[in-house]
């Protein structure tokens, strides 16, 4: 790609007022959730903030002309924060099914963060246009089907309670990601020649 690398953009936008005021509200719930008995009303209004948020920054970007890779970089941060809080309140309602939650936020936190942010190193504006670098990549990690499964799987695999249930989505959730970085790794070395 020759392209000119955008800029980070203005970072006073109405998307980013909202990534702030559903990280806060997500955040207030998820704490919330940590300190009562009865968590699971908490932590369902959390997840629905978080991912009814997340997905109303999005289009409010899209829509109004304010996408920017700093919006970008602050929506994936916001992400890992609401996540993690989250993941907490799971772990002390679901307190057997702790090693394949770990296993996720492992997955999130590092894999899935330093896999979204890549979209540094090409001239695209965010994750969303990943598909101009790379079909695949972009189609496992950034579709609306792979966005939607990111926390979903997890989330279905603590409200059945089964250990193995969740043991094997998160297992395939952490290969999709490494095989996704091994790939944008091998990309990033020939940025140049990617069209």
């Amino acid at each position: 790609m020759s392209a000119q690398l955008p800029g980070p953009g203005p970072f006073k936008t109405i998307p980013n007022l909202v990534t702030i005021v559903r990280t806060v509200a997500a955040t207030a719930l998820g704490l919330i959730a940590l300190g009562v008995d009865d968590r699971v009303p908490w932590l369902i209004a959390g997840y629905l903030t978080y991912w009814l948020g997340d997905s109303l920054d999005g289009l409010l970007a899209r829509v109004l002309g304010q996408e920017t890779r700093a919006g970008a970089v602050f929506d994936i941060c916001s992400d890992r924060l609401c996540t993690a809080i989250l993941a907490c309140g799971l772990v002390l309602e679901q307190p057997h099914l702790a090693v394949p939650i770990a296993i996720f936020l492992l997955n999130f936190m590092v894999v899935d963060n330093v896999l979204s942010l890549a979209f540094l190193l090409w001239p695209i504006v965010s994750p969303n246009y990943f598909g101009r670098v790379d079909q695949t990549v972009f189609r496992y990690n950034w579709s609306h089907p792979a966005k939607a499964l990111n926390n979903v799987g997890i989330v279905v695999a603590v409200v059945i309670g089964n250990l193995w249930l969740a043991l094997v989505i998160v297992i395939a959730q952490l290969a999709v990601k490494i095989a996704s970085a091994v790939r944008v790794a091998r990309l990033s070395t020939h940025r140049e020649t990617v069209a």
